[in-house]
C-alpha cells in the first residue's frame, strides 16, 4: 500500500474499531449475567427501552444524548464511548506500528502477513478488553473469552507455519510456570482463568513475547496494585486480569523491538 494512503486507511480502521467497541459494550455487560449478547436488541439497563439505530451509534450517541437514556433520563455509563474509543485507538495502534510498518520496502517482512496478523492482534485486543473490564468487576476470567483467545492463536499458528514451534512452546512456557504456582499454592496465589489467558495468548504471540508480557503484566500489577491500596488505604483483592492483559498489548506491538532492543544491550 502506498504511504499516502495510510492517513485515509488509518480512520477507516479507527471507525471499525469504535463499532466493533461497541459490540463489546454488550458482552460486558451480558456476559457475567449469562444473557445472550446476539438474540437480543440492544436496550436501556434500567426501563429496558429498545435503543433504535440513532442511539447506537459510537461515541457520538452517547455525546448527543449527554450521557443519559433519552426515555427514562437515568445516565448511560461513561464506560460506554470509553471502551469504544479505546477499541479504534487499539485497533489503529496495531495497524500502524505492526501493519503498516511492514510495507517499508527496507523492512523484511512480507506485507499481506503482517496485515493479516495485525487483524488477528485486533481480535485479541478486543477480547482482552472485554476479559479485563469483567476480571476488575467480578474477579472472574470468562471461559469463553479464553477460548476466543485459543481459536485466535490457532489461526495464528496456521498462518505463521514456519515458526509453530514457537507458538506452541509459548502456550506452554509460561502457563505452564502459573500452573505449577497453582498447584503449590492450591489455587491462592494465581487464578486458573490466568493460567488459561497466558496459555491462549502465548499461542498467540510465541515464546519470547509471551515471557516479555508476563514480566510487563507482573511489573505493571504490583506497581498499580500497591499503588492502589496505598492511595486508598484499604486491601484490594488482585484482579490479575488487567495488568496481564496489558503486558500482552504491549508485547504484541512493540515486543520484537524490545527483545531486540536488550539483546543488543544486554547480549
Amino acid at each position: 500500500m502506498p504511504s499516502e494512503l495510510v492517513p485515509i486507511v488509518l480512520p477507516i480502521v479507527f471507525l471499525y474499531g469504535i463499532v466493533i467497541g461497541s459490540f463489546l459494550n454488550v458482552c460486558i455487560y451480558r456476559i457475567p449475567l449469562g444473557e445472550s449478547v446476539a438474540k437480543e436488541r440492544s436496550h436501556c439497563m434500567h426501563c429496558r427501552h429498545q435503543l433504535s439505530w440513532y442511539e447506537l451509534i459510537p461515541i457520538v450517541s452517547w455525546l448527543a444524548l449527554r450521557g443519559k437514556c433519552r426515555k427514562c433520563k437515568a445516565k448511560i455509563s461513561v464506560q460506554y464511548p470509553l471502551v469504544e474509543a479505546l477499541n479504534g485507538i487499539l485497533y489503529v495502534l496495531i495497524y500502524y506500528v505492526h501493519g503498516f510498518a511492514a510495507m517499508n520496502p527496507k523492512v523484511a517482512v512480507d506485507p499481506v502477513m503482517s496485515l493479516i496478523e495485525s487483524g488477528i492482534y485486533c481480535l485479541m485486543a478486543s477480547a482482552l478488553i472485554v476479559l479485563s473490564v469483567i476480571d476488575e468487576r467480578t474477579g472472574e476470567i470468562p471461559v469463553g473469552i479464553n477460548i476466543f483467545l485459543l481459536v485466535l492463536g490457532i489461526a495464528e499458528v496456521m498462518l505463521m507455519r514456519d515458526a509453530w514451534l514457537s507458538h506452541v512452546v509459548g502456550m506452554l512456557v509460561v502457563s505452564g510456570f502459573l500452573e505449577i504456582v497453582f498447584l503449590l499454592s492450591k489455587g491462592k496465589a494465581i487464578g486458573g482463568g490466568d493460567i488459561k489467558l497466558m496459555a491462549a495468548a502465548g499461542l498467540i504471540l510465541g515464546w519470547e513475547k509471551i515471557i516479555l508480557a508476563f514480566g510487563i503484566g507482573c511489573i505493571l500489577g504490583s506497581v498499580i496494585h500497591l499503588a492502589r491500596m496505598k492511595l486508598t488505604k484499604t486491601d484490594h483483592v488482585l484482579a490479575f486480569g488487567p495488568y496481564l492483559s496489558a503486558g500482552i498489548l504491549i508485547a504484541a506491538v512493540w515486543g520484537t523491538q524490545m527483545i531486540q532492543f536488550y539483546i543488543t544491550m544486554f547480549i
